[in-house]
Protein backbone atom coordinates (compact mmCIF):
# COMPACT_ATOMS: atom_id res chain seq x y z
CA UNK A 1 0.00 0.00 0.00
CA UNK A 2 1.01 3.60 -0.49
CA UNK A 3 3.06 5.10 2.35
CA UNK A 4 1.34 8.45 1.83
CA UNK A 5 -2.23 7.16 1.88
CA UNK A 6 -2.80 4.36 4.39
CA UNK A 7 -5.79 2.17 3.68
CA UNK A 8 -9.05 3.25 5.29
CA UNK A 9 -10.04 1.29 8.38
CA UNK A 10 -13.76 1.96 7.93
CA UNK A 11 -14.44 -0.77 5.34
CA UNK A 12 -16.25 1.82 3.23
CA UNK A 13 -16.03 2.60 -0.49
CA UNK A 14 -12.68 4.29 0.06
CA UNK A 15 -11.41 1.03 1.58
CA UNK A 16 -12.50 -0.88 -1.54
CA UNK A 17 -10.99 1.65 -3.95
CA UNK A 18 -7.69 1.57 -2.12
CA UNK A 19 -7.78 -2.21 -2.36
CA UNK A 20 -8.30 -1.97 -6.11
CA UNK A 21 -5.29 0.36 -6.35
CA UNK A 22 -3.24 -2.08 -4.29
CA UNK A 23 -4.20 -4.93 -6.60
CA UNK A 24 -3.25 -2.98 -9.74
CA UNK A 25 0.03 -1.80 -8.29
CA UNK A 26 1.28 -4.68 -6.14
CA UNK A 27 -0.55 -7.88 -7.11
CA UNK A 28 -1.28 -7.68 -10.84
CA UNK A 29 2.34 -7.29 -12.01
CA UNK A 30 3.31 -10.68 -10.55
CA UNK A 31 0.62 -12.40 -12.63
CA UNK A 32 0.60 -10.10 -15.66
CA UNK A 33 1.16 -12.95 -18.14
CA UNK A 34 -1.74 -14.93 -16.71
CA UNK A 35 -4.10 -11.98 -16.98
CA UNK A 36 -2.84 -11.22 -20.48
CA UNK A 37 -3.77 -14.75 -21.52
CA UNK A 38 -7.24 -14.26 -20.02
CA UNK A 39 -7.88 -10.80 -21.43
CA UNK A 40 -9.87 -11.98 -24.47
CA UNK A 41 -10.81 -15.58 -23.65
CA UNK A 42 -11.91 -17.78 -20.77
CA UNK A 43 -11.88 -21.55 -20.51
CA UNK A 44 -12.89 -22.55 -16.98
CA UNK A 45 -12.95 -26.25 -16.18
CA UNK A 46 -15.53 -26.05 -13.39
CA UNK A 47 -18.84 -24.37 -12.64
CA UNK A 48 -18.78 -23.73 -8.89
CA UNK A 49 -22.20 -22.97 -7.38
CA UNK A 50 -21.81 -21.60 -3.88
CA UNK A 51 -23.70 -19.65 -1.27
CA UNK A 52 -23.37 -15.87 -1.31
CA UNK A 53 -22.16 -15.99 2.31
CA UNK A 54 -19.18 -13.64 2.76
CA UNK A 55 -17.20 -16.34 4.56
CA UNK A 56 -17.16 -18.64 1.53
CA UNK A 57 -14.40 -17.96 -1.03
CA UNK A 58 -14.48 -20.56 -3.86
CA UNK A 59 -11.04 -19.71 -5.25
CA UNK A 60 -9.48 -19.79 -1.80
CA UNK A 61 -11.14 -23.07 -0.82
CA UNK A 62 -10.11 -24.80 -4.06
CA UNK A 63 -6.75 -23.04 -4.41
CA UNK A 64 -7.49 -22.16 -8.01
CA UNK A 65 -6.30 -19.24 -10.13
CA UNK A 66 -8.29 -16.69 -12.13
CA UNK A 67 -9.81 -18.33 -15.20
CA UNK A 68 -10.31 -21.78 -13.66
CA UNK A 69 -13.71 -21.43 -11.99
CA UNK A 70 -16.97 -20.12 -13.43
CA UNK A 71 -18.66 -19.06 -10.20
CA UNK A 72 -22.36 -18.69 -9.44
CA UNK A 73 -23.33 -17.51 -5.96
CA UNK A 74 -26.74 -17.08 -4.40
CA UNK A 75 -28.46 -17.41 -1.05
CA UNK A 76 -28.46 -21.09 -0.14
CA UNK A 77 -26.43 -22.36 -3.13
CA UNK A 78 -29.71 -23.16 -4.82
CA UNK A 79 -30.34 -24.50 -8.34
CA UNK A 80 -34.07 -24.27 -9.10
CA UNK A 81 -35.42 -27.24 -11.01
CA UNK A 82 -35.58 -26.54 -14.74
CA UNK A 83 -38.74 -24.62 -15.63
CA UNK A 84 -39.58 -23.84 -12.01
CA UNK A 85 -37.82 -20.49 -11.83
CA UNK A 86 -35.93 -19.73 -15.03
CA UNK A 87 -33.50 -16.91 -14.41
CA UNK A 88 -29.92 -16.16 -13.47
CA UNK A 89 -28.93 -19.56 -12.08
CA UNK A 90 -30.50 -21.49 -14.95
CA UNK A 91 -28.78 -19.19 -17.46
CA UNK A 92 -25.43 -19.66 -15.73
CA UNK A 93 -25.77 -23.44 -15.81
CA UNK A 94 -26.75 -23.46 -19.48
CA UNK A 95 -23.97 -21.07 -20.50
CA UNK A 96 -21.30 -22.88 -18.48
CA UNK A 97 -22.17 -26.29 -19.91
CA UNK A 98 -23.01 -25.45 -23.52
CA UNK A 99 -20.81 -22.44 -24.24
CA UNK A 100 -17.85 -22.91 -21.90
CA UNK A 101 -17.90 -26.72 -21.90
CA UNK A 102 -17.08 -27.07 -18.22
CA UNK A 103 -16.15 -30.59 -17.19
CA UNK A 104 -17.38 -30.41 -13.61
CA UNK A 105 -20.13 -28.74 -11.61
CA UNK A 106 -19.73 -28.45 -7.86
CA UNK A 107 -22.55 -27.32 -5.59
CA UNK A 108 -21.02 -26.13 -2.32
CA UNK A 109 -22.94 -25.52 0.88
CA UNK A 110 -21.38 -24.53 4.19
CA UNK A 111 -21.70 -24.72 7.95
CA UNK A 112 -23.73 -22.12 9.87
CA UNK A 113 -25.72 -21.30 6.73
CA UNK A 114 -28.03 -18.33 7.23
CA UNK A 115 -30.28 -19.49 4.39
CA UNK A 116 -30.89 -22.82 6.09
CA UNK A 117 -31.52 -21.04 9.39
CA UNK A 118 -34.02 -18.82 7.60
CA UNK A 119 -35.70 -21.81 5.98
CA UNK A 120 -36.19 -23.31 9.42
CA UNK A 121 -38.00 -20.12 10.53
CA UNK A 122 -40.67 -20.55 7.87
CA UNK A 123 -43.55 -18.10 8.41
CA UNK A 124 -41.41 -15.70 10.42
CA UNK A 125 -39.07 -15.26 7.47
CA UNK A 126 -42.02 -14.77 5.12
CA UNK A 127 -43.11 -11.73 7.11
CA UNK A 128 -39.65 -10.15 7.39
CA UNK A 129 -38.08 -10.99 4.02
CA UNK A 130 -40.72 -12.21 1.55
CA UNK A 131 -38.36 -12.30 -1.44
CA UNK A 132 -35.84 -14.47 0.42
CA UNK A 133 -38.68 -16.66 1.63
CA UNK A 134 -39.91 -17.16 -1.95
CA UNK A 135 -36.41 -18.06 -3.14
CA UNK A 136 -35.94 -20.60 -0.36
CA UNK A 137 -39.01 -22.49 -1.49
CA UNK A 138 -36.52 -24.16 -3.83
CA UNK A 139 -35.09 -25.85 -0.72
CA UNK A 140 -38.39 -26.62 0.98
CA UNK A 141 -38.10 -30.37 0.36
CA UNK A 142 -34.83 -30.40 2.34
CA UNK A 143 -36.61 -28.83 5.31
CA UNK A 144 -39.39 -31.41 5.10
CA UNK A 145 -36.93 -34.30 5.14
CA UNK A 146 -35.03 -32.94 8.13
CA UNK A 147 -38.23 -32.14 10.03
CA UNK A 148 -39.41 -35.71 9.57
CA UNK A 149 -36.24 -36.98 11.26
CA UNK A 150 -37.12 -35.16 14.51
CA UNK A 151 -33.51 -34.25 15.25
CA UNK A 152 -32.20 -32.36 18.25
CA UNK A 153 -32.43 -28.59 17.65
CA UNK A 154 -28.65 -28.13 17.59
CA UNK A 155 -28.37 -30.63 14.70
CA UNK A 156 -31.10 -29.20 12.47
CA UNK A 157 -29.15 -26.53 10.54
CA UNK A 158 -26.24 -28.81 9.62
CA UNK A 159 -28.68 -31.55 8.61
CA UNK A 160 -30.50 -29.08 6.39
CA UNK A 161 -27.22 -27.92 4.82
CA UNK A 162 -26.43 -31.51 3.87
CA UNK A 163 -29.96 -32.38 2.74
CA UNK A 164 -30.04 -29.23 0.63
CA UNK A 165 -26.94 -30.42 -1.23
CA UNK A 166 -28.70 -33.66 -2.10
CA UNK A 167 -31.78 -31.76 -3.25
CA UNK A 168 -29.93 -29.21 -5.39
CA UNK A 169 -27.96 -31.96 -7.13
CA UNK A 170 -31.28 -33.52 -8.09
CA UNK A 171 -32.52 -30.15 -9.34
CA UNK A 172 -29.34 -29.73 -11.36
CA UNK A 173 -30.00 -32.96 -13.23
CA UNK A 174 -33.33 -31.60 -14.51
CA UNK A 175 -31.56 -28.99 -16.64
CA UNK A 176 -31.43 -30.20 -20.26
CA UNK A 177 -27.83 -29.10 -20.84
CA UNK A 178 -26.69 -31.01 -17.77
CA UNK A 179 -28.77 -34.09 -18.51
CA UNK A 180 -27.33 -34.29 -22.02
CA UNK A 181 -23.72 -34.01 -20.96
CA UNK A 182 -24.21 -36.49 -18.12
CA UNK A 183 -25.64 -38.95 -20.63
CA UNK A 184 -22.56 -38.50 -22.81
CA UNK A 185 -20.23 -38.94 -19.85
CA UNK A 186 -18.55 -35.59 -20.51
CA UNK A 187 -19.70 -33.90 -17.30
CA UNK A 188 -19.36 -34.75 -13.62
CA UNK A 189 -21.32 -33.23 -10.76
CA UNK A 190 -20.52 -33.23 -7.07
CA UNK A 191 -21.84 -31.79 -3.81
CA UNK A 192 -19.63 -30.31 -1.09
CA UNK A 193 -20.09 -28.91 2.39
CA UNK A 194 -17.46 -26.47 3.59
CA UNK A 195 -16.86 -26.29 7.35
CA UNK A 196 -15.94 -22.67 8.01
CA UNK A 197 -14.53 -23.18 11.49
CA UNK A 198 -12.32 -26.12 10.58
CA UNK A 199 -11.38 -25.21 7.00
CA UNK A 200 -12.40 -28.63 5.75
CA UNK A 201 -14.61 -29.90 2.95
CA UNK A 202 -16.85 -32.97 3.00
CA UNK A 203 -17.98 -34.52 -0.27
CA UNK A 204 -21.33 -36.17 -0.92
CA UNK A 205 -20.93 -39.73 -2.18
CA UNK A 206 -24.10 -40.65 -4.03
CA UNK A 207 -23.36 -44.37 -4.02
CA UNK A 208 -23.47 -44.51 -0.22
CA UNK A 209 -25.62 -41.46 0.39
CA UNK A 210 -23.01 -40.19 2.85
CA UNK A 211 -20.50 -37.38 3.14
CA UNK A 212 -16.83 -38.30 2.88
CA UNK A 213 -13.62 -36.52 3.77
CA UNK A 214 -11.69 -35.13 0.81
CA UNK A 215 -9.10 -37.88 1.28
CA UNK A 216 -11.78 -40.56 1.08
CA UNK A 217 -13.42 -38.88 -1.91
CA UNK A 218 -10.13 -38.56 -3.77
CA UNK A 219 -9.36 -42.24 -3.16
CA UNK A 220 -12.73 -43.35 -4.48
CA UNK A 221 -12.52 -41.05 -7.48
CA UNK A 222 -9.07 -42.38 -8.36
CA UNK A 223 -10.32 -45.95 -8.22
CA UNK A 224 -13.11 -45.61 -10.77
CA UNK A 225 -13.16 -44.52 -14.41
CA UNK A 226 -14.36 -41.00 -15.21
CA UNK A 227 -18.13 -40.81 -15.57
CA UNK A 228 -20.99 -38.38 -15.51
CA UNK A 229 -21.70 -38.83 -11.76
Amino acid sequence: MSDTQPRSENHDLLYLLQGADEFSRDVFPDSAELFKSLAAHQSPHTLFIACADSRVSPELITQTRPGELFVCRNIGNIVPGYGEMLGGVSAVVEYAVLMLNVKQIVICGHSDCGAMKGLALGATLADDMPTVHAWLRNAEAARSVVTARKLEPECVVQAMVEENIRLQLNHLRTHPAVAGRLALGTLQIQGWVYDIGHGSVSVFDEADGAFLTTTEARTRLAQKPSSGA
